[in-house]
């Protein structure tokens, strides 16, 4: 729990130690670590326990968010048109690794359904998923905003 002078939460953020020839990753590392702790509502977290770790506690990087925020934009702008759910279904198909059958399945469509979906996905974003660093970027960012809208 936080704890302050006067009411006010104090929370604090370690970097790994460091010399001085390295302050600016070990500021990086305490920004880090103190995103953390404010999220989960901590005193102290060290970086070395968010190194350790799961690297969504990372995805909370206001910069991570606006990157993603920016990649996934065009396809929620397409979703809120009505003519399709290409967010979930891209949700879906990436965490089933590809697998057509079991993420239609998880979507209540027919896998073709998905297929022409996917097509979609990738003529809006004008990017391939057969590319792994595609596919990684959009699980990153779809983890990243599901993290900020509390999913």
């Amino acid at each position: 729990s936080e704890t302050g002078h006067g009411g006010a939460g104090v929370a604090v953020g370690l970097s790994a130690p460091t010399g001085p020839m390295a302050a600016a990753n070990a500021y990086r590392q305490a920004e880090q670590a103190l995103s953390v702790a404010r999220r989960r509502g901590r005193t102290l977290v060290e970086h070395e326990d968010v190194a350790a770790g799961s690297v969504l506690p990372l995805l909370a990087d206001d910069a991570v968010r606006a990157f993603a925020d920016g990649l996934l934009r065009a396809l929620r702008e397409h979703d809120a048109t009505g003519r399709g759910d290409l967010v979930a279904s891209l949700r879906a198909w990436l965490a089933r690794h590809g697998q057509w059958d079991a993420a239609a399945a998880d979507l209540g469509v027919h896998r073709h359904t998905l297929r022409y979906r996917m097509r979609r996905v990738e003529e809006i974003l004008g990017r391939s998923l057969d590319d792994a660093d595609v596919r990684m970027e959009l699980w990153l960012a779809l983890k990243a905003t599901s993290a900020s809208q509390g999913e």
